[in-house]
């Protein structure tokens, strides 16, 4: 496939129409009232081929993501957020992204004046990235970016193999749900066929489509599988 072309002074991908999430391409969210900071980060992040979206509050921004299609996020991403704003702060909007289980799939960097770091620093805590006092080294937060999208790409990669298994979990029938239980509990075929009274060429090829389906080539392999993904 080829690569999508990317502007970085475009709002969208170029000659596709589609915005930068919608094509998978990272995007870094900045949340801050003040347009001359929101317009420098931009232009920080364009010069190192970063798109990023600004928003002048904490009530816009979960306007706009009320308006996104689910599952969201679908591109890595990170968030930029300043400690205080008007109206709702940064803190109350990082809590709601803590609270709908965002913060992994979209890593919170807070933007804080000297007096608000134990804040920032109680934030980190709680499961925020990492908070960059102001004035911030331009190279030093963009690097803390680049590792914010790289934490969001993983936690979006296993977001996706979790849902993958259960959906493969969900195509399995009864009865070789009931196989997979005692496959995984390190039953032969044999006694696996003494307990649900059937033959042990059913077995085989139950135990062989749940294999199939799951993606998977051994017992050991299908239970680990769905004890990382929180389905065992």
């Amino acid at each position: 496939m080829r690569p999508l072309p990317l502007d970085p002074l475009a709002s969208t991908v170029v000659g596709s129409g589609l915005r930068p999430a919608a094509a998978g391409i990272p995007v870094v969210y900045i949340v801050d009232d003040e347009e001359v900071v929101r317009d420098a980060l931009a232009w920080l992040l364009r010069s190192r081929r970063l798109l990023s979206e600004g928003f002048a509050s904490a009530d816009a921004f979960e306007a706009w993501l009320a308006a996104q299609s689910r599952p969201w996020p679908s591109a890595p991403g990170c968030m930029l957020l300043d400690v205080r704003m008007p109206g709702t702060s940064g803190l109350a909007l990082f809590e709601r992204l803590a609270e709908a289980g965002l913060v992994a799939m979209l890593p919170v960097i807070f933007l804080t004046g000297h007096g608000d770091v134990p804040t920032a620093v109680s934030a980190v805590k709680r499961g925020a990235f990492d908070f960059v006092e102001k004035p911030f080294s331009n190279n030093a937060l963009v690097d803390r970016v680049e590792q914010a999208l790289a934490r969001s790409a993983q936690a979006l990669e296993a977001r996706q193999q979790r849902d993958a298994a259960a959906d493969a979990l969900a195509e399995l029938t009864d009865r070789e749900r009931d196989v997979m239980r005692l496959v995984i509990d390190g039953r032969p075929n044999k006694l696996i066929a003494d307990e649900l009274q059937i033959s042990v060429r059913t077995v085989e090829v139950h135990r062989a489509r749940v294999f199939e389906k799951m993606n998977v080539r051994s017992a050991v392999e299908l239970a680990n599988l769905l004890r990382d993904q929180g389905l065992a």
